[in-house]
């Protein structure tokens, strides 16, 4: 795969990541094996994508997450050509949901395929995977997400049975000198008060640290966070849904709340069909 800047400095020139003595996952043979074969089949297939999960979370923080499937980033124009070419070697694909995740499964393990949030929020697009960094995932010479792509996709991951708060923070930790903070803000869009409690919640883990966030984002945000206390929109949906929706579901249905997470999941569909997309 074609290498391409990420940071404005160079991989070298980077702040040493912490030491941890965290171990990468352990996978049987059969399941590392598959999963070299579909990252080998896909870059012989032309597929644009970007590692993410535990190999990238490790590319820029170091730490290794126990994880038993590989994830792979692709905007939703590439899964059609990513399932063809898997499926020539014998995996068998699935469109699990239209909106956001494609499986491939071999020998009952599986490679995921995604596209965006579940709730609908965040789109990868091209800019994504011509953001990645270019790196080597079991031997194989790819590209992992970065960093700031990487943060964008844990922000809505704050559910009862599963919080990526931990791992922003080890980003934000870790990249923190390198991090482009305007690509950030752009990515989350209207929903940067999620930015917002993810930087305050880092600023708790790390107080000391707070003030290497540069202070115009801080500013920027919190300026946004005091007009809407002044002057709030009387108008703005609930959007517990898009947090969580079983845990927020008695909102939508017997408080009589907005669901959000349905409007969103819906429009991303239609904008798909507008393209001519395939789903997922």
């Amino acid at each position: 795969m074609t290498e391409k800047r990420t940071y404005g400095r160079r991989k070298e020139d980077r702040r040493p990541l912490p030491v941890s003595s965290s171990t990468p996952p352990e996978f049987t043979p059969e399941q590392e094996k598959m999963f070299i074969e579909a990252m080998e089949t896909l870059n012989a297939a032309g597929v644009r994508y970007a590692v993410s999960g535990a190999f990238a979370l490790h590319e820029h923080t170091g730490v290794w997450r126990n994880t038993k499937d590989l994830d792979l980033f692709l905007p939703s124009s590439e899964v059609s050509k990513a399932l063809k070419a898997l499926e020539q070697r014998g995996y068998r694909g699935e469109i699990c949901d239209p909106v956001w995740l494609a499986k491939a499964w071999r020998d009952g393990h599986f490679v995921d395929l995604i596209t965006g949030m579940s709730n609908g929020v965040l789109h990868v697009d091209q800019s994504w995977i011509d953001r990645a960094f270019p790196s080597t995932v079991l031997g194989v010479r790819t590209c992992v997400l970065a960093a700031e792509e990487l943060i964008a996709s844990k922000i809505f991951v704050t559910r009862r049975e599963r919080f990526d708060g931990a791992d922003v923070a080890h980003l934000i930790y870790a990249m923190r000198d390198v991090l482009d903070w305007k690509r950030i803000i752009a990515l989350v869009g209207d929903h940067w008060e999620m930015l917002l409690w993810s930087l305050i919640f880092y600023r708790y883990v790390y107080p000391r640290h707070a003030n290497e966030v540069p202070r115009s984002v801080w500013h920027e945000l919190l300026e946004r966070f005091e007009r809407d206390l002044i002057d709030p929109k009387l108008d703005a949906p609930f959007r517990g849904t898009l947090i969580d929706e079983n845990m927020f579901a008695i909102d939508v249905n017997e408080w009589g709340h907005e669901n959000e997470i349905e409007r969103y999941r819906k429009e991303h569909l239609m904008q798909r069909r507008r393209r001519k997309e395939p789903a997922a």
